[in-house]
């Protein structure tokens, strides 16, 4: 992310009702009605009113068909089922070999409240304070860190003692933003130009330019071996296709009181998706399948040294030594990386 703001770090939204024909003329409506909200975990009804017999309805959620019906009466489906966030339900409704498709968009909620973490300082490395941290990966005993800032964003491979052990510079027309490593690959966002970059893990040669146009800016990358996770500093985390880049669905990150904005840097550790929250001292743990946040990891004191600049005093980074079950944190420009565990409040 590009410039400090302050901002709350939960936003609650009211939720439009984005609705394509809930009522088709005055004879048929689909229920729930949108705008409708239900807890995760919550069972509900789905039906359709209508004054003439169908000959036959299919009932979708999020375009997956969820069962067909010879009549009119109600469906049961628990929103275990659905992910976080709006979801659209559809009847497609026959008549006589003629089609008539409504929907009707609910919001789910979840009621769980988050676990607290606080955290344990294991050990402290040297930071290169010039580097605008937006990416943090660790493979293999080596840091590869992404530096944002325009006119001064660089891909790094560091050393756990904080050496840089080769960087390349960006044209002064980008903004990187986070990373990941892909196998023998490394893929880069940037933060509103629109463009990733894929770069040879070892020898950081540029690869590919591939066009980002699924979100008007590029935040955080993380991933699982199987799906490339993307923030936007939204509560959206977009899936990406590992081979082309390209989305394909996305969850919405919602705790107890609303949805779960300014999502930035991003690790994949043992199933769950930690993300720094932009300006805050927060991590919170996702469950990557509903986007329900599951706890939160307050990082608060743990820099007690200075900053070259007070006003960018941000945290943003997480890497995760997968074999050797370390986790690292570090902030925008900081003079150290921290390994840490975890403690419960």
């Amino acid at each position: 992310m590009n410039s400090l703001f302050v901002a709350p770090l939960i936003v609650v939204t009211a939720f439009s009702c984005k609705d394509k024909n809930n009522k088709a003329g005055d004879s048929m409506s689909l229920y729930p009605e949108s705008g409708t909200t239900y807890k995760l975990g919550e069972e509900f009804k789905i039906f359709v009113k209508t004054a003439d017999l169908p000959d036959s309805i299919q009932y979708y959620a999020d375009g997956r068909l969820i069962t067909t019906k010879k009549d009119t009466s109600n469906i049961s489906l628990n929103t275990s089922d659905l992910a976080l966030g709006s979801r659209v339900i559809t009847a497609k409704v026959f008549f006589k070999g003629k089609e008539e498709e409504i929907q009707s968009n609910i919001t789910v909620l979840t009621s769980r409240v988050p676990q607290q973490f606080g955290f344990n300082v294991i050990q402290t490395y040297k930071h290169d304070i010039s580097s605008y941290t937006q990416g943090l990966e660790y493979h293999d005993g080596i840091f590869y860190e992404s530096d944002g800032e325009y006119g001064a964003s660089s891909l790094r491979k560091v050393s756990v003692d904080g050496k840089v052990l080769k960087q390349i510079d960006l044209d002064k027309r980008y903004f990187a933003e986070g990373i990941t490593v892909i196998g023998d690959k490394i893929l880069m966002l940037t933060y509103k130009e629109k463009v990733m970059f894929e770069y040879d893990k070892n020898t950081f040669e540029l690869l590919r330019t591939i066009p980002y146009n699924h979100a008007d800016e590029g935040w955080g990358l993380a991933f699982n071996g199987n799906i490339i996770y993307n923030t936007d500093g939204t509560n959206r985390i977009f899936k990406l296709n590992k081979e082309t880049y390209q989305p394909e669905g996305f969850i919405e990150v919602y705790d107890d009181k609303g949805p779960v904005n300014y999502l930035n840097e991003m690790e994949w550790i043992d199933g769950k998706i930690y993300a720094n929250i932009y300006t805050s001292d927060l991590i919170a743990i996702i469950d990557p399948k509903t986007g329900e946040v599951e706890s939160y990891i307050n990082l608060m004191g743990i820099r007690n040294d200075a900053v070259e600049d007070e006003s960018q005093d941000v945290l943003n980074g997480i890497a995760w030594d997968a074999k050797g079950k370390r986790l690292f944190v570090t902030g925008k420009k900081w003079p150290h990386l921290y390994q840490i565990t975890l403690k419960e409040h």
